[in-house]
């Protein structure tokens, strides 16, 4: 929740550099609606119950444990600019993401 709504709170310095901020986890998207309505998050949120895309971009875990949290900053090449990982820094992800796409790394 927290990681999420940082994101949300960065939305116009994302809107800025001209980059979209998507959330993708593996709730099933009634769930992920709940989440969004009761954070007034306004971001795209994918679902992903199988798994599936977690599995392509190498954030499935094991079982039923939840993925691994990683941010992807995507380029409008559709190159991946830098992947960014923690599971315990819920604001590393957008500073890190915004800090790379202002090209301030």
């Amino acid at each position: 929740t927290k990681q999420s709504c940082y994101f949300r709170d960065l939305t116009e310095e994302f809107e800025k550099v001209g980059a979209s901020v998507v959330g993708m986890s593996a709730d099933p998207w009634d769930r992920q609606h709940k989440f969004d309505e009761i954070n007034q998050l306004n971001l795209p949120l994918l679902s992903d119950p199988d798994r599936t895309v977690a599995k392509q971009f190498g954030v499935k875990r094991l079982g039923s444990l939840p993925n691994r949290r990683k941010t992807f900053v995507i380029g409008r090449d559709r190159q991946i600019l830098t992947v960014i990982t923690s599971e315990t820094d819920m604001t590393k992800h957008a500073d890190e993401a915004l800090n790379v796409l202002r090209g301030t790394t």
